[in-house]
């Protein structure tokens, strides 16, 4: 399926998946880069020594970074967009959990369910995604989100 739609076929997506990403690798530079940028340097991030020792057994990603990489994921292909799109923008969330940390090394990619559409005032969509991020080979999920987006068409 293409995911990219004319407005008026926007209802017919409402309760389905519309798309999943492909496979990225969460490596310990890009968790290090994020943890200079943020100011979090907690050792279960950026030491694998120390983090060695605890039950994740070596790093792991911050959940914030996991939850920073839906811009990307959605570039892969995740969600719905719209012919004649002008810009989207990110409007918010209004639910996340961290439900599984995503250990140094390891891939994720994402499953987006258009959970509703509406349009708030002509050519200004706004539609909410159930976002599942998934952890190759793991069953559970490392969160779950239902993303909030504003599409404008002109």
């Amino acid at each position: 399926m293409s995911n990219v739609i004319n407005a008026s076929q926007l209802q017919n997506y409402v309760g389905k998946e519309v798309g999943v990403t492909d496979w990225i690798e969460v490596d310990q530079d890009r968790i290090n880069q994020f943890a200079d940028a943020t100011g979090d340097h907690q050792y279960i991030h950026i030491d694998p020594e120390r983090a060695a020792q605890t039950p994740f057994g070596g790093t792991i990603a911050h959940g914030f970074l996991t939850l920073s990489l839906l811009s990307m994921l959605s570039s892969m292909g995740g969600g719905i967009k719209l012919e004649n799109t002008v810009m989207g923008i990110n409007y918010g969330l209004d639910k996340v959990r961290f439900l599984n940390p995503v250990r140094s090394g390891s891939k994720i990619r994402a499953r987006f369910v258009l959970e509703s559409a509406e349009e708030k005032k002509p050519g200004h969509f706004l539609m909410k995604h159930k976002v599942t991020v998934e952890i190759d080979g793991v069953d559970k999920p490392a969160l779950i989100a239902e993303w909030l987006g504003m599409t404008v068409v002109g």
